[in-house]
């Protein structure tokens, strides 16, 4: 029976400079489409909602963050549970602010249906010089049991091929990467989505904000870089049913019945991270099956150098535990 797994990518934006009415809106919204769509168990929103931010054309005001930001977990991340728990729906709310000490970090988290805060990922790739936060540490990917893993990755984290890179070798089936886009970059953000999903064999989920806040054009994008769905600029929900078995497919029999790119990872991996750090055979190369070679090429490229393919990685990001 194939892997599915149904959901909805919320373009919608918040009220300007009111976080508990923010969070009203996205609460209304959630109990709306678990309603409306009872198939649906992951459901997605921008970075940043639940902060309330102002519109593409106002400042926000100087000290408005450090008042919104909280600990998680804390009041905010308290509500966003027992609303996952009430709708039985898995839930990535956008990015919070998050306060850690003296630091600030833009962070994501995901919440399972029964009320648990099962991943929380701090921005590894702050906008900078406009970014005043401070970068997380670590890649994260949690479990949907039976269905799929899934990547954490913030906006601009998907300039970086690096961070997709490595969420694919932890396993990510999908990455979901909420997006608060006003400016004017919004196209080549499309074509990088793209990109991500067609280099790493996977699923992106990439919602922006609309309206006034942010300039839409969400986007859902199949293993093969195909764009399932995009939005416009208003305020919309796209949803889907995603199969999971069509990543096993790809990366088994490759990118267009071609592009087998894991398996040669695997077998012949060239001196960059993580091949080059022993992740050789990741969570991503488990279960794949032979790649075709020729004996020259096989001679030409094993080195001495590189761990087999039975080294594992290691995974330290969260994959499921509550925190």
């Amino acid at each position: 029976m194939s892997r599915l797994l149904g959901i909805a990518a919320v373009q919608m934006a918040p009220v300007e400079l009111d976080q508990a009415a923010s969070f009203a809106k996205l609460a209304a919204e959630v109990r709306r489409l678990s309603a409306a769509s009872p198939h649906l168990r992951l459901i997605i929103f921008p970075e940043l909602f639940l902060t309330g931010m102002a519109t593409a054309a106002r400042a926000v005001p100087t000290g408005y963050v450090d008042v919104v930001a909280e600990t998680i977990p804390g009041p905010l991340t308290t509500q966003l549970c027992a609303l996952a728990k009430e709708t039985g729906r898995w839930l990535v709310p956008g990015s919070l602010m998050e306060r850690n000490g003296s630091d600030l970090h833009n962070t994501a988290i995901a919440i399972s249906p029964a009320g648990e805060i099962v991943a929380r990922y701090r921005k590894l790739f702050p906008w900078m010089p406009y970014e005043d936060i401070v970068p997380g540490t670590e890649h994260v990917v949690f479990d949907i049991p039976g269905v799929a893993r899934i990547g954490l990755a913030i906006c601009y984290d998907g300039w970086v091929p690096e961070i997709a890179r490595t969420l694919a070798w932890m396993g990510a089936e999908i990455i979901v990467q909420p997006t608060y886009t006003p400016t004017a970059d919004r196209d080549q953000e499309v074509v990088l989505a793209r990109a991500n999903a067609i280099a790493n064999q996977l699923y992106v989920i990439n919602p922006n904000t609309g309206k006034a806040f942010g300039s839409g054009r969400s986007v859902i994008v199949d293993p093969e870089g195909r764009i399932l769905a995009e939005a416009g600029s208003g305020e919309e929900v796209l949803t889907l049913t995603l199969d999971l078995d069509l990543v096993g497919a790809v990366r088994e029999y490759g990118t267009a019945g071609l592009n087998m790119l894991w398996k040669q990872l695997r077998d012949f991996p060239p001196p960059f991270p993580p091949a080059s750090l022993g992740y050789a055979a990741g969570e991503i190369m488990r279960g794949l099956g032979d790649l075709p070679t020729n004996a020259s090429v096989v001679k030409s490229q094993v080195r001495d150098d590189l761990p087999g393919p039975t080294q594992p990685i290691n995974v330290t990001a969260q994959t499921g535990s509550p925190l």
